[in-house]
């Protein structure tokens, strides 16, 4: 049988089944340390966040078998609901990791998969639980680079799309499936798979639910594999498989095959320095190296012009009346007038500015309405396919012109946040909300993560996240 014939698939499920850790790179291990401190911070954070407290309580009350940890609770779910809960508050705060080229969130569906598959198991060690979900990022993330689509365009939100595959190699991993276990349950996860992008303009909590959804199925999933049920076993490329049914065949086979098992995509993962749409954050940072240079004074604002490429013109600055007087969190979240104008008022962007309050503060919403976001067709030349870049100009009211550029946000693998900075963005985030984790837990947890190769059973990281 020539290798062109067997699903691609099928060779993904392979490599997660048979990839031991001593052949994850250095800069693979490290970004996926940095992945999991950055998800369980967010989750953390995200866990009071609307609609979290009511999926947290109605998987506790409705699926009570006591196998995995509800994050910033007291309380267990089974391992599958405590997956999908863990997962809807990772993405709640829109503060998670981001994949800049392949358009999408990795960890968010992974990582909760992995902690509920740990406990589920038992004994699961620290370097199997670091090939888990290196393996599971790597995956989420290939799939998008492989796809030439981009998420608006299709419809499909890649976040969760993919993370159904990303949490199930992730999930299976853990629960240690053989390869053509793995192979159903990739099969059995395409059977589930979905996620639409018709949750952002809607506002709709479903936005922050789609991830979770995806890590329930993936685990789902495996254990399903694990248990005999089979899955289709042309997965991705068959003549109805994902590429042509979902995504009419705008994918690069080759592409999401190269260097399988040699390079891990996770490690161009980007973490957020500010709870919003990773389109927002170029402008967000020219805006702040203005602000760090010398304070702008609101009333004296005249105009504010932001360029960006067609893609960010599209997701976060369009229709110009929504973002710049949001109705719904997530309106602000995917909004440059209103982050912008934050970024001023405040001198910072963080998580309680996009709260239901936070949207109607006065001051706020009249520097949003100043905005003027533009498709810069520089930008959109070389840079069509990025997180956009961002050439900022603030115009006051004496004439006077104040202009910054942003040509790689920071956080991403050009600009990245290391661990200790991760572990600053973790604190405040640890500490957020209606069930803050105390000082004692926050640094148990850093520590544990800081050392993961030497710790015995990861439900230690649980117990200190309850």
């Amino acid at each position: 049988m020539s290798s062109i014939t067997i699903d691609s698939a099928y060779l993904l499920a392979k490599n997660a089944a048979e990839l031991p850790f001593s052949r994850l790179s250095t800069s693979a291990i490290e970004s996926t340390r940095n992945d999991i401190l950055d998800t369980l911070g967010t989750a953390i954070a995200g866990a009071n966040a609307p609609g979290c407290r009511e999926v947290a309580r109605l998987v506790v009350e409705n699926y009570a078998t006591p196998q995995a940890t509800v994050w910033g609770s007291r309380c267990k779910a089974s391992a599958t609901e405590a997956a999908m809960a863990n997962g809807t508050m990772a993405h709640a705060l829109d503060f998670d990791d981001t994949h800049d080229a392949a358009v999408l969130h990795a960890g968010v569906s992974v990582v909760p998969a992995a902690f509920a598959a740990a406990e589920l198991v038992g004994g699961i060690d620290g370097k199997e639980l670091l090939t888990a979900i290196t393996i599971g990022l790597d995956l989420v993330c290939r799939m998008g680079m492989a796809t030439s689509v981009p998420p608006v365009a299709s419809g499909w939100m890649y976040t969760s799309l993919f993370g159904h595959f990303g949490a199930t190699v992730t999930a299976g991993r853990l629960l240690r499936l053989d390869v053509n276990q793995m192979a159903h349950a990739m099969g059995i996860a395409y059977a589930q798979a979905a996620g639409n992008t018709q949750c952002m303009p809607d506002g709709s909590l479903t936005k922050r639910m789609q991830p979770g959804f995806a890590a329930r199925s993936g685990l789902l999933s495996a254990m399903l594999a694990r248990s005999g049920i089979t899955g289709t076993t042309q997965t991705f490329d068959g003549g109805s498989g994902l590429f042509r049914v979902y995504l009419n065949k705008a994918y690069d086979r080759d592409r999401l095959l190269l260097d399988l098992g040699e390079r891990f995509e996770g490690v161009d993962l980007s973490f957020k320095p500010y709870p919003s749409c990773r389109y927002t954050h170029a402008a967000i940072d020219a805006i702040m190296s203005l602000v760090q240079e010398s304070p702008i004074d609101p009333d004296q604002i005249k105009s504010i012009s932001v360029g960006v490429n067609d893609q960010a013109f599209t997701n976060v600055c369009m229709p110009l009346e929504v973002k710049s007087k949001p109705r719904f969190i997530v309106d602000a979240q995917f909004s440059i007038p209103y982050c912008v104008a934050t970024a001023i008022v405040k001198g910072q962007v963080f998580i309680d500015d996009f709260t239901v309050a936070a949207l109607s503060n006065p001051a706020v919403l009249s520097v949003a309405s100043k905005v003027r976001p533009f498709l810069d067709a520089d930008i959109q030349l070389s840079n069509a396919r990025d997180i956009s870049p961002a050439n900022v100009v603030v115009e006051m009211k004496d004439g006077t012109k104040r202009t910054a550029h942003s040509s790689s946000p920071r956080g991403g693998p050009t600009n990245p946040l290391s661990f200790a900075e991760l572990t600053e963005k973790f604190r405040p985030c640890a500490a957020y909300g209606d069930t803050p984790l105390n000082t004692s837990k926050t640094e148990q947890i850093i520590g544990l993560i800081e050392n993961m190769e030497s710790v015995v059973d990861v439900r230690l990281i649980s117990q200190a996240l309850a």
